[in-house]
């Protein structure tokens, strides 16, 4: 019965998507206010609908109801109770449900909150998202209901890989999707804004909330699943440039692109194709991230499905809506009237430049993750592109738009002020290499990419401190006048400089940890210390424990340094009974400097266990700068002026209610 309804919810959810995709661009066309204000209320109906279908899997999943094929395959009765929840989008049907849940909430907020956007215009874009809904709700339906039956069904179900039964994992999809799919409104926003001809300030004003809150999940999202891959799978590492990882980085690269190229169609009416074409391409990435571990053409922990003709369906959807858009873009971009001329050395000058690096920066993981996916379909040959293409390619090119991004606030709008630029980037640089060498004296000379590394993360972080310095007066006014401003500052200033400086912190934790990471990987046997750098780990024993659905064995290492007790670490090994796999669950020590990590493994057939053991410096400051990062979204969100748009030309014309 339950599952009948989350079925009929979501056929009523498409009915509305349809009604929604057509009666406001009727609207539009006919100028019925009417019919435009039609699109607020049809996309309430439809996240309702999606609501109510979410709901009742997860019931299903909570009451362990394995008359449903999706909870039979994907469940079992002695799953913790959060894991019963979270395993709802653990599964490619249930994940999939979770993705238009979030499509159909952005539609209900913009609805809700975009009030201040005239109703012709937010019409259109309710309308937009509404196709984008049509599409995978019909994707569901027809290739992935979550609401199949069972003819015979069995006692207990499958269960769900051990690896998924995490906290990491269970927070990691939803902040994951609020990016992938918040940027649906970016693309919506660029769809609406080529339909209605009205490409400016407010147009942008409108569009970068909704840009700025995508950004932030997906930060967010990125750094729990890089923090997950770091403690849960026992490699010691953060991030292996698998092709899944590059598929959520990809749109986060050009999503930050997009952010600051909206900031000079805000500021000075500029870079208007551009900034629409960025829009298209960030949510042309998001897609294909969501066709890549749903296609079957990858296999990883990460994939959800191995079905080729699902993922038939979704290049589908991919091709009509981007071609589509892309079409639109080509018919409709010479129409666009740029405005707000600059020099080139000026902060619009800056953030195009900010912008070219990041594209280039995106085009590089593109090659090196879909490359050889193309060579295996087209001539079968198989060929692995790893780390090293993606090290030497891709971190030059991004260091560089790191600097840039240090400099650009030095620059003024329209035409900068050279040689106030120069005195700041100079003061900047100077800091910076006074710093280095205090870092080398200490630690030793590092090679030069990583010297490179240093340098570019302190730059950054001291040239942000140097321009909110100067932005209060620092040494020009009283400290308390200097203080006042400081708390005055926009919001939108403030994630300016929290942006920077988790950006700069994250890029000194992976360098750091590139760099000065000790590593040691043998046979122990319990009571004998090994050398990790100038620590020493010694296994004083394990023992047998039991979870709530494995089975477990629990090792005790104690860190020292000198002889000196510095920590104990508690490495874990599961068996999980039901699914027959076995996980490992590192022993992790957090201090400011770095982490101390260790993995136990099998047993040795000669006696004792196959360990590993870290000393990861710098792991803390990657984690510190992706929370300041996802803040500076929030912050830059809350922003008031992002509410309300600024008058235009354009806006005047479209006299239309904005309720």
């Amino acid at each position: 019965m339950y599952a009948e309804i989350g079925h009929f919810a979501l056929i009523l959810a498409l009915v509305a998507a349809v009604l929604q995709s057509v009666i406001p661009i009727w609207g539009v066309r006919a100028e019925n206010a009417a019919a435009m204000r039609f699109a607020d209320n049809a996309a309430q109906i439809q996240f309702l609908g999606v609501a109510v279908a979410f709901a009742m899997l997860t019931r299903a999943y909570v009451v362990s109801d394995f008359s449903l094929v999706n909870v039979a395959m994907n469940s079992h009765s002695a799953k913790p109770m959060l894991y019963k929840v979270t395993g709802v989008w653990a599964n490619h049907e249930g994940s999939m449900l979770l993705w238009v849940l979030i499509l159909t909430l952005f539609g209900v907020l913009i609805s809700i909150f975009g009030r201040s956007v005239p109703v012709t215009m937010r019409s259109v874009v309710l309308a937009v998202q509404a196709m984008i809904g049509v599409a995978f709700l019909l994707f569901i339906l027809l290739t992935s209901n979550p609401f199949d039956r069972l003819p015979n069904p069995p006692l207990d179900g499958q269960g769900m890989n051990p690896l998924l039964q995490d906290i990491g994992v269970a927070l990691h999809p939803p902040l994951l999707y609020l990016g992938y799919v918040g940027f649906s409104t970016a693309f919506s926003f660029a769809v609406a804004a080529l339909v209605r001809g009205q490409v400016d300030p407010s147009w942008a004003r409108w569009m970068r909330p909704w840009v700025l809150l995508a950004w932030a999940g997906l930060t967010a999202g990125i750094a729990l699943g890089s923090w997950w891959a770091y403690y849960e799978l026992g490699w010691g590492g953060f991030w292996f440039w698998d092709p899944v990882e590059n598929a959520s980085f990809m749109p986060w690269l050009l999503g930050t692109a997009l952010l600051h190229s909206a900031i000079v169609v805000e500021k000075r009416a500029s870079l208007l194709a551009w900034t629409i074409l960025l829009a298209i391409l960030t949510f042309a990435l998001s897609l294909i991230g969501t066709f890549l571990v749903r296609s079957g053409i990858l296999s990883s922990v990460h994939a959800f499905a191995n079905d080729p003709e699902r993922g038939v369906f979704i290049l589908l959807i991919l091709c009509i809506a981007i071609g589509g858009a892309l079409t639109l873009f080509a018919a409709r971009t010479n129409k666009l009237t740029e405005g707000g001329y600059f020099a080139m050395v000026s902060r619009e000058g800056g953030l195009l430049l900010n912008n070219v690096l990041l594209s280039a920066a995106t085009a590089i993981v593109f090659v090196g993750t879909l490359y050889p996916l193309a060579l295996e379909l087209v001539t079968g040959d198989k060929i692995t592109v790893g780390a090293p293409y993606f090290n030497q390619a891709f971190l030059p090119v991004f260091g560089f738009a790191m600097m840039f991004a240090a400099i650009g606030p030095f620059l003024s709008w329209k035409r900068a002020n050279k040689t106030r630029a120069a005195r700041l980037t100079t003061l900047a640089a100077v800091t910076t290499a006074t710093l280095g060498v205090v870092i080398i004296a200490i630690f030793g000379v590092p090679d030069v990419v990583s010297l490179f590394g240093i340098a570019v993360a302190l730059f950054l972080a001291v040239a942000t401190l140097i321009d909110l310095g100067q932005r209060i007066g620092i040494g020009k006014s009283p400290f308390a006048t200097s203080l006042r401003r400081m708390v005055g500052l926009p919001r939108s200033a403030w994630g300016l400089y929290l942006g920077h400086l988790g950006l700069a912190i994250a890029a000194a934790g992976v360098v750091a940890a590139g760099l000065w990471k000790v590593e040691e990987i043998q046979v122990t046997q319990i009571g004998t210390p090994v050398s990790v750098g100038a620590y020493e780990f010694t296994l004083t024993g394990v023992e047998s424990a039991k979870g709530p659905n494995y089975q477990s064995s629990l090792a005790t290492v104690t860190v020292t340094r000198g002889g000196d007790f510095v920590t104990n670490l508690h490495p874990e090994r599961r068996w999980y009974p039901v699914e027959k796999k076995p996980t490992t669950e590192a022993g992790i020590v957090t201090v400011w400097h770095g982490d101390y990590y260790a993995v136990l493994g099998d047993p040795a057939a000669a006696g004792g266990f196959v360990t590993r053991y870290y000393y990861n410096p710098g792991v803390p400051w990657m984690w510190l700068g992706a929370v300041i990062m996802t803040l500076a979204g929030l912050i830059s969100l809350a922003d008031r002026r992002l509410r309300v748009g600024v008058p235009s030309a354009q806006r005047r014309l479209a006299a239309q209610p904005a309720e």
